[in-house]
């Protein structure tokens, strides 16, 4: 894979809990400046209280080649302000990273983002029934 494929731009993703729920979809910012990563993301999550709630993170990580791992830090937002650990591989074309995420040994599951240029949650459901 060319280096220069640069993550820098908007992604579109699912995340998977082990127990049988419906993936989360999210939106993810990214901007990689050599071998770091930035970013934030937004997704929306049911709260306690059964109301709809828009959920922000920050993003911090790193890239090497193909392997791409960040962690996500929670705002705060409906009391959410724990941190989940991303680990994934870039596909060739630079277009999708896989992979799992951890919060520390409490829980973990898979995600898959898609890079914007047409994607949307419908478009990554799809590709993510398929893995």
């Amino acid at each position: 894979m060319a280096r220069s494929s640069n993550l820098t731009g908007v992604w579109h993703g699912l995340y998977t809990y082990q127990a049988a729920r419906e993936p989360i979809y999210f939106m993810a910012t990214l901007i990689e400046s050599g071998a770091w990563l930035t970013g934030s993301t937004h997704e929306s999550e049911v709260g306690l209280s059964g109301a709809p709630l828009t959920l922000f993170a920050m993003l911090e990580g790193t890239r090497d080649e193909a392997s791409v791992r960040f962690t996500k830090t929670y705002d705060g937002t409906g009391g959410w302000s724990h941190s989940v650990v991303y680990d994934g591989a870039l596909s060739a074309d630079a277009t999708e990273i896989e992979g799992r995420w951890t919060i520390r040994r409490e829980a973990s599951g898979r995600f898959l983002m898609i890079r914007s240029a047409g994607a949307n949650e419908s478009v990554v459901r799809r590709a993510f029934a398929k893995v």
